[in-house]
């Protein structure tokens, strides 16, 4: 491979676990472009927030944390959270050179030689002795199977396309997912549908009260054993419940959120329940979240049998080069900044030990 170059470390990704694995790499000591280098699919700063729908402002946005190194401040909190940390990640890759090489699409990660590793690009192969991974999960969106999905004459899509509440005027639309998503979508559309159903698995759990920093922490701790068991991970959310904030208690007193049990299949005009039970639908909107993209690690052969690739720390149990962050338990935006941290101390170590250890 005469086109082949060699750096430490390769990142993949350059959302907020992206940015903050490359900030503490260049605070180590590792220049940008001659010792490691970012890799990202987008076609600008951002991450997954620059795809985030134009309803869903700033002031809207829960838990945004800073990136290691630049607060973000002043920003408009009725301004799309799309531009305003968009902007704020242009700044900060510029501030503290980072050099983001985008778009460049990982297409694979395989065991090279020396014990080195090869990541395939759309822009030619990196040869590399560590990988931090942070390509996060917009783009794998989940999409539920149902019988009869194939026969729906109406409109399905995922939150990953979500347009924003007007293109739902007059609509009848079912939402399905418990999720933050899920409400934010439901709130919004109610407005302008002409009528709406919302559908979940299991019942919604609605959390009351402060998320203090003890509880945040029981919450990522189990999110934390599943990876650690090599299964899944299951998002932050889903282990915390729902804040049950004014807009979520107006939502209940007034229907919208009113939830139903899943249906059971999918026909060609709406939904349909075993009870009998029918809704008409136009549109079915799924809010049913994102897996980890991690299909170009696969080479590696890193999942175990329950389906999810097994982590100590950030570290790949199965393989002591490869740091998934905002992985799991660090899939939020002070888990990222934390687990970048803990990643590049892990590679520091790492990349000092004598080359035969590494193969």
């Amino acid at each position: 491979m005469n086109n082949t170059r060699e750096v430490e470390v390769v990142v993949i990704g350059a959302g907020q676990a992206g940015l903050a694995g490359a900030f503490h790499l260049r605070r180590a000591g590792f220049e940008p472009d001659r010792d490691f280098v970012v890799l990202d699919h987008s076609p600008g700063p951002g991450g997954a927030w620059q795809f985030r729908w134009p309803s869903l402002t700033y002031g809207k946005v829960h838990g945004m944390h800073a990136l290691p190194g630049m607060e973000l401040t002043g920003a408009d909190p009725a301004r799309p959270s799309a531009e305003v940390i968009s902007d704020y990640f242009d700044r900060y890759e510029r501030a503290f050179g980072l050099r983001v090489r985008r778009p460049v699409d990982v297409r694979a990660v395989r065991e090279g030689s020396g014990g080195r590793l090869l990541v395939e690009t759309s822009d030619g192969v990196w040869s590399t002795r560590a990988l931090i991974n942070a390509t996060g999960t917009w783009d794998r969106p989940f999409w539920p199977r149902y019988p009869g999905q194939e026969t729906f004459r109406g409109q399905q899509l995922h939150t990953a396309r979500y347009p924003g509440p007007e293109e739902f005027a007059g609509h009848r639309v079912v939402v399905v997912g418990g999720g933050a998503s899920g409400t934010q979508h439901l709130l919004e559309i109610a407005a302008y549908a002409a009528a709406t159903t919302w559908v979940t698995r299991r019942p919604p759990v609605f959390r009351e009260g402060p998320f203090d920093e003890n509880a945040g922490r029981a919450a990522v701790a189990l999110v934390e054993e599943r990876v650690r068991q090599g299964l899944p991970p299951r998002s932050v959310v889903s282990v915390t419940g729902l804040p049950l904030n004014d807009a979520i208690r107006q939502g209940i007193e007034d229907g919208v959120l009113d939830r139903q049990p899943m249906f059971d299949r999918i026909t060609p005009t709406g939904v349909d329940w075993n009870d009998g039970r029918h809704v008409d639908a136009d549109v079915i909107l799924w809010a049913t979240g994102f897996r980890p993209a991690v299909d170009h690690l696969a080479p590696l052969r890193l999942r175990e049998p329950g389906g999810g690739i097994r982590i100590e720390g950030t570290r790949a149990a199965a393989d002591p080069r490869i740091h998934l962050v905002g992985y799991g338990p660090s899939a939020s935006t002070i888990g990222a900044n934390r687990a970048g941290r803990e990643a590049v101390r892990d590679i520091r170590r790492l990349l000092t030990q004598e080359p035969a250890l590494l193969v």
